[in-house]
């Protein structure tokens, strides 16, 4: 989450590219901070690479240390199969950037699908973790021989639900999990929270960073992270909401918004449809990542 001064409000967004942009259309250099883009002109994808390296970088973009993978893709929003494909696939490849799983044999992932199930547009996590091919249990009891490939990560999976629903923190559900199952990373998946309305469910963030649940809509849970947990957390999600008093300044400019307005966010009407198909393209990309040879 950060803060943009020219609301009564604070603005929040959970994209580090947007809160590099309070800097880069100033033209002010960021220190500790370093991002790069690159554009491909015939698929329209754009991904934008920021790397917070010092904890002066981290404090001015209210980010933690790290590295901030961005996929803008417009056409994301469109019901073509043989685009979502190729998205799943160019998602494999940068998760592989964060996660080596051929490096380590038999390396175990745990992926968390964070959110709540009854809320569509933060229902995202577990319905990637319904998508996926869970193998820690085929392997444990049968062997790699039983998948088919020479290197098989053992994945499996949990969606731990809310604390409305269970009483718990995630982060205490994932240590037990963890303490027993002993993974050697965790990949968290939750809707994010956007400063634009253009970038609603047309952009997917991977972070490694963890990730820390209900921070880009002012609801605070305890982070899920290698400090919290001992393994390394890498976070992937898709902004399915915005602030309205964002929508305000961007109609109106810099005006006193309504009091009501605080707290308050917008999803877009196709919402159930869109994390329905994202959750497919999310899914099959870590699919990718994590099984093939």
């Amino acid at each position: 989450m950060f803060e943009h001064s020219t609301t009564s409000f604070p603005i929040r967004t959970d994209l580090a590219m947007e809160a590099g942009e309070r800097f880069t259309k100033d033209n002010v250099e960021i220190s500790g901070v370093t991002i790069e883009e690159d554009y491909d002109k015939k698929r329209e994808i754009t991904i934008t690479k920021v790397v917070i390296e010092t904890e002066k970088g981290a404090r001015a973009m209210g980010k933690p240390k790290g590295t901030y993978i961005t996929m803008e893709a417009p056409n994301l929003s469109v019901p073509d199969e043989d685009y979502h494909r190729e998205i799943s696939v160019r998602l494999s490849k940068l998760i592989r950037e964060l996660i080596p799983c051929k490096d380590k044999e038999d390396t175990s992932v745990l992926v968390v699908g964070l959110g709540n199930r009854m809320v569509t547009a933060d229902a995202l996590g577990p319905q990637v973790a319904d998508n996926l091919l869970i193998t820690r249990h085929i392997v444990r009891e049968y062997g790699k021989a039983a998948m088919g490939e020479e290197h098989v990560c053992q994945i499996s999976s949990i969606v731990p639900g809310v604390m409305a629903q269970t009483g718990m923190e995630t982060l205490e559900i994932l240590q037990g999990i963890v303490s027993e199952t002993k993974p050697d990373y965790i990949i968290a998946i939750d809707a994010l929270a956007a400063r634009s309305t253009k970038r609603l469910n047309r952009t997917i963030q991977i972070a490694d960073t963890g990730i820390h649940p209900g921070s880009g809509v002012g609801n605070h849970r305890c982070s899920i992270s290698m400090e919290s947990l001992g393994v390394p957390v890498i976070a992937i999600g898709v902004p399915t909401v915005v602030e309205a008093t964002t929508i305000v300044h961007d109609t109106k400019g810099d005006v006193q918004t309504a009091p009501h307005l605080n707290g308050m966010y917008v999803t877009p009407k196709d919402i159930d449809e869109a994390v329905k198909r994202l959750s497919f393209t999310i899914s099959e990309g870590l699919n990718l990542a994590l099984q093939a040879s």
